[in-house]
């Protein structure tokens, strides 16, 4: 089991995400202003949607799942949800899921995309093992993986 606080985060998609986006920028900002042919409106066209490409792929490298003492964290593309441990009944990475998914004691389900089965499936079964012990050890959980 780790040691709290802890941090589960797609570690190798968030590096392609930001790579992708800052290459994005830096080739239409080049371009731009390497074509002669583009006026200044063509150039701040170009410079904007690269920073919008990079904005958008900044969110998508967003999501993460935080372990502490009180509860869990669960940061997703747009929305953060703080957790106790009691309200956190089971863990689930199931064969075909993208990412975890948290069944809540109100009888919802909550997706935890800080672990994801995209590029490095072994680590987020891992990690969704750890969260899942962590939530046998703190609250009143049952797990599946």
């Amino acid at each position: 089991m780790p040691e709290l606080p802890v941090t589960f985060r797609p570690t190798r998609t968030r590096v392609v995400l930001l790579s992708i986006g800052v290459m994005l920028l830096v080739v239409l900002t080049v371009m731009s202003l390497l074509l002669q042919t583009f006026t200044t409106g063509d150039r701040i066209t170009f410079i904007c949607t690269g920073l919008l490409g990079l904005g958008v792929l900044s969110l998508l490298s967003r999501p993460k799942v935080v372990a502490t003492e009180d509860g869990v964290t669960v940061t997703n593309l747009t929305t953060v949800r703080r957790l106790a441990w009691a309200q956190i009944v089971r863990v689930n990475l199931r064969v075909g899921d993208s990412w975890v998914h948290l069944d809540l004691a109100d009888g919802t389900s909550l997706p935890a995309m800080g672990i994801q089965t995209g590029i490095a499936k072994q680590r987020a079964i891992a990690d969704a093992r750890a969260l899942r012990a962590l939530v046998e050890a703190h609250g009143t959980g049952r797990s599946s993986t």
